[in-house]
């Protein structure tokens, strides 16, 4: 397959998929002999694993971090997880502080006479 069709199958742009190769999360893809790239299901399987990962919430470092423990063999289990759960906190700390900050701009919506256009009003116009 080619990069127009993984990406069609994978819902991931071309542009994507290039840079997750650049910086390591899926493997080299092979070429052909004009060296364009020629993905097999193997290409598939990290392509997806990456994508999975990223939108569990990982971040490019650490997803890098993870795939290199996992490089590492089975001794790395415990550490993967606890990569895992670290990662998971600091999700959890994200939702938290869009939580609240959508109950503010909610706040503001339900009570924008009373309290943001009076607000607005002592602001001078720049």
């Amino acid at each position: 397959m080619n990069i127009k069709v993984v990406s069609e199958e994978t819902h991931i742009s071309a542009d994507t998929i290039r840079y997750y190769e650049r910086i390591g999360l899926i493997p080299p893809v092979r070429r052909n002999e004009n060296g364009v790239r020629k993905f097999d299901e193997e290409d598939l399987r990290w392509l997806l694993f990456s994508r999975h990962m990223r939108n569990a919430g990982l971040s490019i470092e650490s997803l890098i971090e993870y795939l290199s423990l996992f490089r590492e063999g089975d001794a790395t289990i415990a550490a993967r997880v606890e990569l895992l759960k670290e990662q998971r906190n600091e999700l959890q700390d994200r939702i938290e502080t869009m939580q609240s900050a959508l109950e503010r701009l909610d706040f503001k919506i339900e009570n924008y006479g009373s309290h943001v256009l009076p607000t607005e009003k002592k602001l001078k116009d720049f």
